[in-house]
């Protein structure tokens, strides 16, 4: 690559200060009411199977790449006009799915094979694929002049959407982290050699990815920007480490709820930025050695752990049936093993989420058995995303971390994560529970006491497959969400290495915005096949 070209491509992505919390919020406001449009339409209108990869794209990744491009600077308009229709179609009378076949009423052999499988939440994978999609399509975006400034990352301080799309997908992360807790909470009591070993295993072709990243970038002399993670860190080599040292953590876990532990570990970290001189040596140090040039990538590492604590608690509360099942486990192995159980009273929570016996925990309770109440779900997760966008106004209004910094992974920068990815999974979950109402997803209470009524686990065992019925009918995320979450990982994979190849055989740059905007579609439509293509199996699995 030519040396003036990347002289200015390198400052054409340096210096940025960013945005506003606000204008990303409603530029990512286009991804809910997009979701909000398909689920109307699946609704109220027949669908036709013919079209079905073109509607998924042009409805699900159009308004996405359109958002942080041509209506970035404007995205009341986007909103609208993706609100208008789907207001329109509400007015019409929901479509009725039909008889069953009775084939449909039958358990599934992955459900007879893993009794203790975690069903689908549909929300979570909406969520996911959205965050992943946004990825894709802002890491090449980014090179080009029609996606504006405001939103590519900021150099020290500042909120942008590619600042919070890193800090989004350590806290997705986070939330499948949690599937091996929310399965068996004793999971967290087990020896840790034997976990960090399996951890390590798994996390293993990642450290490869960033190595061979590493050489990559620096064989093709290909732009980067220094300060973002370091000379030779980059953001596989994070992603590698923060399970690693989680599982580490474990036995904390089990006396401390793990949203707690987040929050203790985000304040740590920034007194070891703004008391321990942290934040000096990353924004003032030469880059003399490799741990010096190497400075944002590794004191990142405790913010980033942070992010994805929050994350794994997050998890605990939308994976498993109720937001409380996995809190009460916990607190049972925190609990000697000759401890008296607990007296229950009228005030012990006996009217809420999760009715279950103060007894030691003798084996991993079967989740598929137990329904899934999304409506409590939506209750927590509202009341976390509160507590947490006022967290970040108290620390804006006392001025505590001096700003949101992505490059040192700040307490501002943490709490705003976990209060974005918060909100926004809230926001998909609300629209899952008003498209698809179910009443498998809801909590059932007396009409004479008031207090919640647990179903017979025989009646539960019998009502197994109306989740398959509710899922045939349209409660199931979009089958290219689906596809996208199946195979995230390679798809990441493929979206840099095909921007690594546009950016080498073109000069971004110097494009002229529709140009951009040909090239991005062609490039989103190749990653949507690659992953329509492939939806029914999985490409990677470690």
């Amino acid at each position: 690559m030519d040396n003036d070209y990347k002289a200015s491509k390198e400052a054409f992505v340096s210096g940025m200060t960013g945005s506003s919390v606000g204008h990303i919020n409603m530029v990512s406001l286009s991804s809910l009411i997009s979701i909000a449009l398909y689920s109307a339409l699946k609704t109220r209108l027949p669908p036709n199977k013919h079209l079905h990869f073109l509607a998924e794209v042009l409805l699900l990744v159009g308004p996405l790449l359109a958002s942080v491009t041509i209506f970035a600077n404007t995205p009341g308009k986007l909103s609208l006009i993706l609100l208008v229709p789907t207001l329109l179609l509400l007015l019409l009378p929901r479509r009725e799915a039909g008889p069953y076949l009775p084939s449909s009423l039958t358990h599934s052999r992955a459900s007879s094979r893993d009794s203790n499988a975690i069903p689908p939440l549909p929300a979570l994978t909406t969520y996911r694929s959205h965050m992943l999609l946004l990825t894709f399509l802002c890491i090449l975006a980014v090179d080009f002049p029609v996606f504006p400034r405001s939103l590519a990352k900021c150099e020290t301080f500042g909120a942008s959407m590619m600042d919070l799309g890193v800090g989004a997908f350590v806290f997705s992360q986070g939330i499948v982290s949690a599937i091996p807790l929310v399965k068996n909470p004793q999971y967290l009591t087990e020896p840790l050699l034997p976990k960090v070993t399996v951890v390590l295993r798994k996390c293993s072709p990642l450290l490869l990815l960033g190595l061979l990243r590493t050489i990559s970038v620096k064989g093709t002399e290909y732009p980067e920007h220094v300060t973002e993670y370091g000379v030779h860190w980059n953001f596989f080599i994070t992603l590698a480490l923060i399970p690693i040292i989680q599982v580490l953590l474990h036995p904390a876990m089990v006396h401390l709820p793990i949203s707690l532990l987040g929050v203790l570990v985000a304040i740590s970290h920034q007194l070891a930025l703004s008391v321990g001189g942290l934040q000096h040596f990353v924004l003032e140090a030469p880059r003399v050695g490799v741990i010096s040039a190497n400075k944002e990538g590794i004191v990142s590492v405790t913010g980033y752990l942070a992010v994805h604590l929050l994350g794994l608690s997050t998890g605990t509360l939308v994976l498993a049936p109720t937001p409380s099942y996995f809190k009460r486990r916990r607190q049972q192995l925190a609990r000697p093993p000759t401890a008296p159980p607990r007296p229950r009273t009228p005030s012990s929570d006996s009217d809420s989420d999760d009715d279950v016996p103060d007894a030691p925990v003798p084996s991993p309770a079967p989740v598929l058995e137990q329904r899934r109440e999304n409506d409590k779900t939506a209750t927590e997760l509202c009341s976390y995303a509160v507590l947490w966008w006022v967290f970040l106004g108290a620390l804006k209004l006392f001025g505590i971390g001096g700003g949101i910094s992505r490059r040192m992974v700040n307490i501002q920068y943490i709490i705003w994560v976990a209060a974005y990815n918060t909100t926004f999974l809230l926001g998909y979950l609300v629209l899952d529970l008003f498209f698809f109402p179910s009443p498998l997803s809801k909590s059932i209470y007396s009409p004479t006491s008031k207090l919640k009524v647990h179903p017979d686990p025989d009646m539960l065992k019998a009502t197994r497959h109306m989740r398959g019925r509710e899922l045939s009918a349209g409660g199931s995320a979009p089958a290219l969400l689906e596809a996208i979450n199946k195979n995230g990982l390679v798809l990441f994979l493929l979206a840099n290495v095909m921007t690594g190849l546009i950016n080498l055989s073109m000069q971004t740059m110097y494009m002229s915005d529709w140009s951009a905007m040909l090239v991005l579609s062609l490039y989103a439509f190749a990653i949507s096949a690659v992953a329509w293509t492939c939806r029914h199996r999985r490409l990677w699995k470690f």
